[in-house]
């Protein structure tokens, strides 16, 4: 049964950039350019009637687009670093949609992620990694910063068991409105003046 996870998909140009970074660091084990991807929620096997579910709660979220950048590198792992990843500057607007996927897993009984979202794009997982070669790799390319990048919607993936790093599948894609559909209500208007009152 495949493991399902909701994600965000990087641009072909951002992934480019981000492959660039690829080499330098002994033990890494490379994830693919195609496979990048940043994960607002994993789920875990899913029966496929929860999925479908799943699927019909995914479609009633209504949100709009926004921007992100990809920006700095860190790894996950302080004394045994298992991956390194490029960070995501700060964003309301994806923390909104991932706690509103969030809210829909509790309320299909999904189990709770126990991991904090912390956004980031996996570059890369690492085996026995030496943390001084890890924190050389970082010193080195720290500075990436891909260009800003519309979100203009968000995915349902799956993944078959193996080592991890993919290959990922697009399974149902799942659109957010563009910002000028949203139209915010008119401000409310005050008389300025008292003689405004009549």
């Amino acid at each position: 049964m495949p493991r399902l996870f909701t994600a965000l998909e990087i641009p072909q140009d951002v992934a480019v950039s981000l492959s660039l970074l690829r080499g330098g660091l002994p033990s890494a084990r490379w994830i693919e350019p195609e496979n990048y991807h940043l994960t607002l929620r994993f789920v875990g096997d899913v029966e496929p009637r929860l999925a479908d579910e799943f699927v019909a709660a995914l479609d009633r979220i209504e949100r709009r687009g926004f921007r992100l950048t990809l920006s700095g590198l860190g790894a996950f792992g302080n004394k045994k670093p298992h991956s390194v990843h490029a960070e995501v500057a700060a964003s309301p607007d994806l923390n909104a949609l991932q706690a509103e996927i969030d809210r829909a897993c509790k309320r299909l009984g999904l189990p709770a992620d126990q991991r904090k979202f912390v956004p980031h794009v996996t570059l890369a997982r690492l085996k026995n990694a030496k943390p001084a070669d890890v924190a050389h790799y970082l010193a080195l390319r720290g500075g990436y910063r891909s260009r800003d990048f519309k979100v203009e919607r968000f995915g349902l993936f799956s993944s078959r068991d193996s080592v991890g790093g993919g290959p990922y599948v697009l399974e149902e894609a799942f659109g957010l409105g563009r910002q000028e559909d949203f139209v915010p209500a008119a401000p409310l208007s005050y008389p300025r003046f008292a003689s405004d009152f009549g």
